[in-house]
């Protein structure tokens, strides 16, 4: 049975992610609130937020759950060659609300999205708490493309990116794991399957041994420097 949470009640607990349903995958629980309490909770049990404009907020843990080790990322070697010319600014933290509203705009042959403005809120409240960040990179001083999520513990929860200038994004990930290795992090949470993350190492884990991970490095202390932007 589906478990509708009470939006008034941030502290109700979420039903065991391993009832969830399987048709449509991983659907968690409907309703609720994006409170940063809520969110924070989620993030924790390997649950995370989506829903449509117009849908009533839906949470998820899908099985299996694509993830990516840092220490196993592999860019392709144009993607390196291009990283290396230093053609762009990278920063961290510096253009949160400007990274969120860049990814929330339509793209091609996707007039609507899932990043409304319920969810901007939140995930900016999340920010100013110090658990939702973003990577930006700029050329000559315009926001070129970027990317944002959340960051507990040894865990990065990545949630969604954009670029206005071609492989942008590509470069804000290749930025992203130069600096979780840094920072020692050891899983980064890629949600569902994406060709070009499986191309740079990421694999579906079950949903069994996702949680184990995420259990294991969330309450892991998170490197002093994290997050703080000290671009190359």
């Amino acid at each position: 049975m589906l478990t509708y949470l009470d939006p008034n009640f941030s502290k109700q607990p979420f039903p065991d992610v391993h009832n969830a349903l399987k048709n449509p995958n991983g659907l968690v629980a409907v309703g609720g609130c994006l409170s940063p309490e809520r969110l924070i909770n989620a993030y924790k049990q390997g649950i995370f937020p989506w829903f449509n404009p117009g849908d009533p907020l839906l949470w998820w843990s899908p099985d299996p759950r694509l993830s990516l080790f840092p220490s196993q990322f592999k860019p392709s070697k144009s993607l390196q060659r291009l990283f290396k010319k230093n053609k762009f600014t990278l920063t961290v933290n510096q253009f949160f609300p400007e990274v969120i509203q860049a990814c929330a705009r339509p793209r091609k042959n996707q007039p609507e999205t899932w990043i409304s403005p319920e969810m901007i809120s939140a995930y900016k409240s999340l920010h100013n708490k110090g658990f939702a960040h973003s990577v930006e990179v700029s050329r000559n001083n315009t926001l070129v493309g970027g990317l944002y999520g959340v960051s507990i513990g040894q865990v990065f929860f990545g949630e969604s990116m954009f670029h206005i200038e071609s492989n942008a994004s590509k470069i804000a990930f290749y930025y992203l794991i130069m600096k979780l290795r840094e920072w020692d992090y050891h899983l980064i949470d890629c949600q569902v399957k994406s060709d070009h993350l499986m191309n740079w190492g990421a694999k579906e884990l079950p949903r069994t041994e996702f949680i184990a991970l995420v259990n294991q490095y969330c309450v892991k202390s998170t490197a002093l420097a994290a997050w703080k932007n000290n671009s190359p």
